[in-house]
């Protein structure tokens, strides 16, 4: 494995607009809409249906509508262009919020709302604001983490108080 000590160029490209760091894998959206990825995949991370490991970015199906990617230990989190809200990977405690614990190596929607402005992936959980200013979060709550005062896990979207105010969010480790 080669390491490097300063930031080199991957590839010739030039039209990646987004990029997201996940536990040894790495999403990138391009200006055209489209979604790679490539690292670490044992738990289908990478989204492109497998479990094979790439060192170099592969696309992820063939659309061109995503418009945000959030990374966790092993699962990602992805916004498209129409708000709706997909998920894949790891789901050990339901941090996909397909209200179960099924890992998928291939995105997934989020129930069928379009409501979806802007999310965040953190260890084991996630979290999302929606366009009407809602806060939403699901998967391990061990440290109280989801903001519900317990700490109760959840495999799907659940709402955070009554504010509607939420205009950003960011996720750490546990």
């Amino acid at each position: 494995m080669l390491f490097r000590s300063s930031p080199k160029q991957v590839g010739a490209l030039t039209n990646w607009s987004k990029s997201t760091c996940g536990q040894g894998f790495t999403f990138f959206i391009k200006t055209d809409g489209t979604l790679w990825s490539c690292g670490y995949n044992p738990n289908g991370q990478l989204g492109l249906g497998n479990t094979t490991y790439y060192s170099s970015p592969k696309q992820v199906g063939g659309l061109t509508n995503w418009s945000q990617i959030s990374s966790g230990n092993d699962f990602s989190l992805a916004i498209k262009t129409d708000g709706s809200l997909w998920s894949w990977g790891n789901n050990l405690v339901g941090q996909l919020g397909q209200n179960n614990r099924t890992a998928y190596s291939s995105p997934k929607q989020v129930g069928a709302l379009t409501t979806w402005l802007s999310i965040s992936a953190g260890s084991y959980f996630s979290a999302a604001i929606k366009t009407d200013g809602t806060l939403w979060t699901w998967g391990q709550a061990s440290s109280g983490q989801l903001g519900f005062g317990n700490i109760t896990n959840y495999s799907s979207p659940k709402q955070v108080g009554a504010l509607t105010n939420w205009s950003s969010i960011a996720s750490g480790l546990e």
